[in-house]
């Protein structure tokens, strides 16, 4: 009886123990179960939260590189209106040869800073801070591996070696403009290829590929010296040693022969600009940067013409559309160097002394004798120089420039005069060098034969408008017509 019982106990225990097991153990499982389900769905989700991260990178990446093509595409159109502005304001007898310079610009200088140019401007310097030594050719740009290309990481170079051609060519272009209708097509080209080629792309790096100005705490974000000044120094120097046009009177300059020409090219100049300022962000990551940028080359444009033309009328009595379109284009160089660091009203401030600078300096070349065409020292020269200048005085700390009426001391405005003197020294140097060796060569001024019958005709067979002002041996049939009956009856 004893053993029955004992042996029912036992197995009731080994059931029990049987039971407790199965559900303990399926009770485990089910709680592993759970728990996996759940680590699967953690890393899932951090799978798909970096995807989701690298996909926004990417999408900013792009949007940027779109950002930098769109300007770059508006700062090359500002090729046209220097074409327009150029032709406008000279006279007829050069149009066909101003627009023959400014496309040329384009094409032989953008060769040549895409084959040297570039490298020397952003490539790495050997430590000098001077000049880059690498990517000739754009040959880092792109590079293959096992048969496939590789761009690199980033904003391609490729894009950014089209931004930085498109203010290459409008450096080029501010010569040109000075030293209209008299200069030898040829000498032309050869000066345009070297600016290009070397001393435009020097300045660049020094204060935009990390040169030596850049680590001086040098600011100019988007040209006033490095394209602006710079290209204007190049044709203040070739228009002192081109001289005066033929027939030019001192204190009476030469009437635009077609303003509405030059007023169709200060609007296409005024549009691009929103690629040379705004586009110089290089991306829209910060679209408050872009801007305030945006507003305070807005800002400057307009109080340039406006304090152009009020100046203007006191002193003549007249609404004088040259200094409204030249003083739009002085507020814009002025602007071009701090719009990134100057409070909008300081921008206003800015623009209306770049407007009032430019006609000064045209009344200035004149009592000086010095023949610029289309008042390109003034507009570049003068503006670009007090727009750099202005970041010293009136930059904004908060905005990455300690101006010294903003409780930041002098530094800035010391280094800003430093970068002034350097690319002006530079520039100078380099351009008085280059064009005494086009003189002595013959490849400077044209002939006094081609100036007698004109520029275009001489150098391109050409004439804008061949019904109003023909060639030379061209005589109206009309004319001929009417002196037959004369000439058959002496």
């Amino acid at each position: 009886m004893k053993r029955s019982r004992l042996l029912r106990r036992l197995i009731a225990m080994a059931i029990g123990t049987l039971v407790l097991v199965m559900f303990g153990t399926t009770f485990t499982y089910g709680q592993d179960a759970e728990t996996l389900a759940d680590q699967t769905v953690m890393v899932e989700e951090m799978v798909v939260e970096e995807e989701a991260a690298l996909t926004a990178e990417q999408v900013q990446v792009s949007v940027d590189a779109m950002w930098i093509l769109i300007a770059s595409f508006l700062v090359f159109f500002m090729q046209t209106g220097f074409a327009f502005l150029e032709a406008g304001m000279i006279r007829q007898t050069g149009v066909v040869n101003s627009l023959m310079e400014n496309f040329m610009d384009a094409c032989f200088g953008g060769l040549a800073f895409f084959a040297i140019g570039y490298g020397i401007a952003m490539g790495t310097d050997n430590g000098s801070g001077l000049f880059g030594t690498t990517n000739f050719f754009l040959s880092e740009a792109l590079i293959f591996v096992d048969g496939a290309p590789v761009y690199g990481d980033g904003i391609s170079a490729f894009v950014l070696a089209v931004f930085q051609y498109a203010f290459a060519a409008t450096a080029g272009t501010i010569a040109t403009g000075a030293m209209a209708e008299r200069t030898h097509f040829v000498g032309k080209i050869i000066y345009t290829v070297i600016v290009a080629a070397v001393i435009y792309p020097v300045v660049v790096h020094w204060v935009w590929g990390g040169g030596w100005l850049a680590t001086q705490g040098f600011l100019d974000f988007a040209g006033s010296t490095v394209v602006h000044l710079c290209g204007a120094i190049i044709g203040l120097v070739g228009a002192i040693m081109l001289g005066a046009r033929t027939g030019r009177v001192w204190g009476k300059p030469f009437r635009p022969h077609n303003l509405g020409f030059a007023a169709l090219g200060t609007f296409i100049l005024w549009f691009g600009w929103y690629g040379f300022n705004p586009g110089s962000a290089l991306g829209m990551g910060n679209n408050g940067l872009v801007g305030l940028v945006t507003v305070n080359t807005t800002l400057a444009a307009a109080a340039g013409a406006a304090a152009a033309v009020v100046f203007g009328f006191f002193r003549t009595g007249k609404w004088d559309l040259p200094s409204a379109l030249n003083g739009s284009l002085g507020g814009l160089v002025g602007i071009t160097a701090g719009c990134a660091f100057l409070t909008p009203t300081a921008s206003v401030f800015v623009g209306a002394m770049g407007g009032v600078l430019v006609l000064l300096t045209i009344d200035l070349f004149e009592i000086l004798k010095i023949d610029d065409a289309v008042g390109a020292f003034a507009v570049h020269g003068t503006s670009g120089a007090m727009g750099t200048l202005a970041i010293g005085f009136l930059g904004q700390p908060e905005l990455g420039a300690p101006g010294l009426l903003m409780g930041g001391g002098a530094d800035q405005l010391i280094a800003q005069i430093i970068g002034i003197v350097g690319v002006s020294v530079w520039t100078g140097a380099t351009t008085t060098v280059m064009f005494f060796a086009l003189k002595a060569l013959g490849l400077l001024r044209i002939l006094a034969k081609a100036e007698a019958i004109g520029i275009d005709v001489y150098e391109h067979g050409a004439t804008l408008w061949p019904d109003v002002l023909p060639f030379p041996e061209d005589t109206p049939a009309s004319t001929t017509a009417a002196k037959a009956p004369a000439g058959a009856g002496d």
